[in-house]
């Protein structure tokens, strides 16, 4: 699997996690607090996938 592969399929999943844990504490699913955690997960997603794709990778 190629590291740009990891790197798409971790920001998923972290913009996925990053805009449902809102939900947990009562924010709209569509709301400010989703939006940004959203973002804030996928930015997370994009650095893990990239240090998963360097340690893959060699």
């Amino acid at each position: 699997m190629s590291s740009k592969a990891v790197i798409y399929i971790f920001l998923s999943i972290g913009s996925f996690i990053g805009g449902w844990v809102p939900t947990l504490f009562g924010a709209s699913a569509f709301g400010l607090g989703s939006i940004l955690g959203g973002f804030v997960g996928g930015a997370i997603g994009i650095w893990a996938g990239f240090k998963l794709g360097q340690y893959i990778g060699g």
